[in-house]
């Protein structure tokens, strides 16, 4: 079994000993991305609609270097600062993805790195 890291310039570079992705056995496993911009380590601007776009072109970023799409993602979870964001976060998630969608699950949680709204980690396969 090998293990390849996936480091690319489309998704924001790490801001810890983690890798923005993995690929084992034909799968991705991708590090929790936030709404930062690539090359600037920044939030977007706005809200959580903004950066839950831009979280998921982030992600989608990770999945193209490592040779998936997001209509290749199998399951995501998704770390919300606040449940209250959770239909506008929908809404812009329902927009990256094709007919047969994720399995998901979402958390609210107390704080997240940065000062970010949303987290989202994904699993895809390549094929």
């Amino acid at each position: 079994m090998s293990i390849t890291a996936i480091k690319t310039d489309k998704a924001p570079a790490a801001v810890g000993p983690y890798s923005q992705g993995i690929i084992v056995n034909g799968m991705i496993f991708t590090a929790g991305q936030a709404g930062l911009v690539p090359g600037t380590g920044k939030l977007i601007e706005g809200g959580i609609r903004e950066q839950t776009m831009q979280t998921l072109r982030n992600i989608q970023g990770v999945l193209e270097a490592g040779g998936a799409s997001m209509n290749r993602v199998i399951k995501t979870t998704v770390f919300l600062q606040n449940m209250s964001d959770f239909p506008a976060m929908n809404e812009v998630y329902a927009t990256f993805f094709g007919e047969t969608l994720p399995a998901r699950s979402t958390v609210e949680v107390a704080k997240l790195p940065l000062g970010a709204l949303v987290e989202i980690e994904a699993i895809a396969f390549i094929g």
